[in-house]
């Protein structure tokens, strides 16, 4: 099954987006580069907000990115996943960022290959904060494959 195939099979919605104040992806010779797409969920990781809940959210933003990416590139097969950057609204004492972030990493996995073309490098960090009290944002870099 081809990287799209395997996304549409897990109930992603590709639908064609409307330019914004922001580009939500670039391309770049052959590296494709999203802004942050931010969670519909809203709140704080440990103070109202479970790991399993932030998960779901990081999940969320992952889909996001495949379709701002499919707006772009068409497809999202001939890509390969470089780096994520994982952001995460959390309460001071909240540690589990990398565990939230997961939710991300393994979306990608699943559409990409876990040690194939989804395997990646990535960062997970907690903010005080986050745009419209988001409790997730993810951002990522593609490669396109000659």
């Amino acid at each position: 099954m081809t990287p799209q195939e395997k996304a549409e099979s897990l109930g992603i919605v590709f639908e064609k987006q409307t330019p914004g104040y922001l580009n939500l992806c670039t391309r770049l010779g052959s590296q494709l580069i999203t802004s942050g797409h931010v969670s519909t969920m809203k709140g704080k990781l440990g103070a109202g907000l479970t790991t399993q809940e932030g998960y779901q959210a990081a999940r969320e933003c992952a889909a996001k990115i495949l379709n701002s990416v499919w707006n772009v590139h068409g497809t999202l097969n001939g890509l390969r996943v470089v780096k994520l950057l994982g952001c995460v609204n959390s309460a001071p004492d909240f540690i589990e960022q990398h565990l939230v972030i997961n939710g991300a990493s393994d979306l990608l996995h699943e559409v990409f290959g876990k040690e194939t073309d989804g395997y990646h490098a990535r960062s997970a960090l907690g903010f005080a904060s986050l745009p419209t009290g988001a409790a997730v944002e993810v951002e990522a870099v593609f490669e396109i494959k000659s």
